[in-house]
């Protein structure tokens, strides 16, 4: 943790949803004046796509199911980990982005399944934000959660989670439902051991939960949206939490353990905006003492 130089991790595995709450970060940081510097998860993968097909294959001659991006030893955690310590020392450090499809290959002059070259951050930046799958990571290697001053967790229940990600795999990158499933399968030694702890580390976690069948997401014809869902909001460490503020601002909302709150599903930006722009500020204007 530092001080002068903080750091915002949002971590979720695929198709959880921390892409969307992004753009609620970059709402708050453009209505309080905050300068943001972004990392992605995908900049720290080990491998481009073609290198990630053969070594998918060589795991598989080997008898290696398990292997995904997930996976520890799919990503470069120790330089993740690194990122993270130079910043909180000095506000300083490097990314690259992962190209992942035409659109992206012309704003980066990068073919898709690519690499961009590793750049500095741009000077000046009041905090650093991560989004990504290992913003939390505690293992024998690095300890990613230690780094973070503020680390949120996105976690739909897990059928709602593969429905979005069956049905974003399909939409954006044209993969069939067959493969994504194969995916799924693939990933889920990993989304126990390397995913679900991190949610242990989290100051604050977000689970969206449908309130329609959800029964079998292979078949699943659309996505809940967000009027058909709830949202679960877990707090690890309640203490200054004002949660009669919260649930007046935030109608049909209400308590269901002493450190969780559950909101509407279409509240959850409002909720988002209302828990975290107080936070932002203190962490803000801490940094700016320093």
């Amino acid at each position: 943790m530092s001080k002068k130089h903080p750091i915002i991790s949002v971590t979720g595995s695929s198709g959880a949803g921390t892409s969307t709450i992004k753009h609620t970060f970059d709402q708050i940081f453009r209505r309080e004046g905050v300068t943001a510097v972004g990392i992605e998860g995908d900049a720290f993968h080990r491998y481009n796509r073609a290198d990630m097909k053969a070594e998918l294959q060589r795991r598989y001659d080997d008898g290696d199911f398990g292997f995904s991006h997930f996976s520890y030893d799919a990503n470069e955690l120790g330089e993740l980990e690194r990122v993270f310590r130079d910043y909180g020392e000095t506000g300083k450090g490097k990314t690259r982005h992962y190209v992942h499809d035409e659109d992206e290959a012309e704003k980066y002059g990068v073919p898709p399944g690519n690499f961009t070259e590793w750049a500095d951050f741009e000077d000046g930046s009041d905090l650093l934000f991560y989004e990504g799958l290992h913003g939390a990571v505690v293992n024998d290697e690095v300890n990613l959660a230690e780094l973070a001053d503020m680390k949120i967790g996105i976690v739909p229940v897990i059928n709602l989670e593969w429905i979005q990600k069956i049905h974003r795999d399909k939409a954006s990158r044209g993969y069939t439902t067959e493969a994504v499933t194969d995916t799924i399968l693939r990933r889920m030694h990993a989304y126990v051991h390397c995913i679900c702890p991190q949610f242990t580390e989290t100051d604050i976690n977000f689970q969206r939960v449908p309130v329609v069948d959800t029964s079998n997401p292979f078949v699943a014809r659309w996505i809940p949206t967000a009027d058909e869902s709830l949202v679960v909001i877990r707090f690890k460490n309640p203490r200054g939490i004002d949660f009669p503020y919260l649930t007046s601002m935030i109608q049909n909302s209400w308590m269901s353990r002493a450190n969780s709150i559950v909101v509407p599903g279409g509240k959850m930006d409002l909720a988002m905006q209302l828990i975290f722009t107080p936070m932002i500020e203190r962490l803000v204007r801490d940094a700016r003492r320093n």
